[in-house]
């Protein structure tokens, strides 16, 4: 990891907890104490189990958070990008982090330690009231996507992963602006390479996706709603 130094007040990420709150006189005195870095595709920064080191955010790129499940294998729960929050699971509920997370391109963290994070949540209400609001709408999804792996077929979940990452990232050039392999995409819907594989060879058949190499592009977004809209208040 190589430290690469990203300044707040030139920041464009508006959803950004830290961003947002910069007007407040308050705030300035805490972003000169962050630290930011650089890491590179497939690095992991947070380790599953260590001891928590305060909160990232995300300057500039793209994350993945997993949770080790059955026989060890990593379930990702969580894909972030530009101003996105990584490490809330494991802040304030045991000194250690919950889920682990990984760079998939290369991208610019800024992390502010234990410490300060607690000084801007014991003096900061407004910074403190709209991350007790992230927590409950990450509480909120995160008993929803339990629901609907148990609901859900294989190919709906595959779908579901698909509009996903379409709403979250976009396309560009006609393809998902995201590059997942296969696995990931099984590790966030639940299901096995092989099957990903499977129903993604059935949805190309059908003329619903493209796919330019590991990449996949949506053709008919609109079709591939109306397959899982019936979970869509799950």
């Amino acid at each position: 990891m190589k430290e690469n130094v990203a300044h707040c007040n030139s920041c464009v990420n508006e959803n950004c907890f830290i961003k947002k709150h910069l007007h407040l006189d308050k705030m300035k005195n805490y972003i000169e104490n962050k630290y930011s870095f650089l890491c590179k595709k497939g690095q992991q920064f947070i380790i599953e189990g260590s001891p928590t080191q305060g909160l990232y955010f995300i300057y500039k790129g793209k994350a993945k958070t997993v949770k080790t499940g059955i026989n060890g294998r990593e379930q990702i729960v969580r894909m972030t990008k530009d101003g996105d929050t990584v490490g809330f699971r494991g802040f304030g509920t045991g000194k250690r982090y919950l889920i682990g997370a990984y760079a998939l391109e290369d991208t610019i963290l800024c992390n502010f330690n234990n410490d300060h994070i607690l000084e801007i949540l014991h003096s900061v209400p407004e910074f403190t009231f709209d991350l007790m609001l992230f927590y409950a709408d990450e509480l909120n999804k995160s008993e929803n996507n339990i629901r609907k792996i148990v609901h859900m077929s294989v190919r709906e979940r595959v779908i579901d992963t698909l509009l996903y990452m379409h709403r979250k990232f976009g396309q560009e050039k006609g393809v998902i602006d995201l590059d997942l392999s296969r696995k990931e995409i099984a590790d966030f819907a639940g299901t096995t390479d092989e099957q990903v594989i499977r129903v993604i060879s059935s949805l190309k058949k059908e003329m619903l996706i493209k796919t330019v190499g590991k990449k996949i592009g949506l053709l008919n977004v609109e079709k591939l709603r109306s397959e899982i809209k019936e979970h869509k208040y799950l």
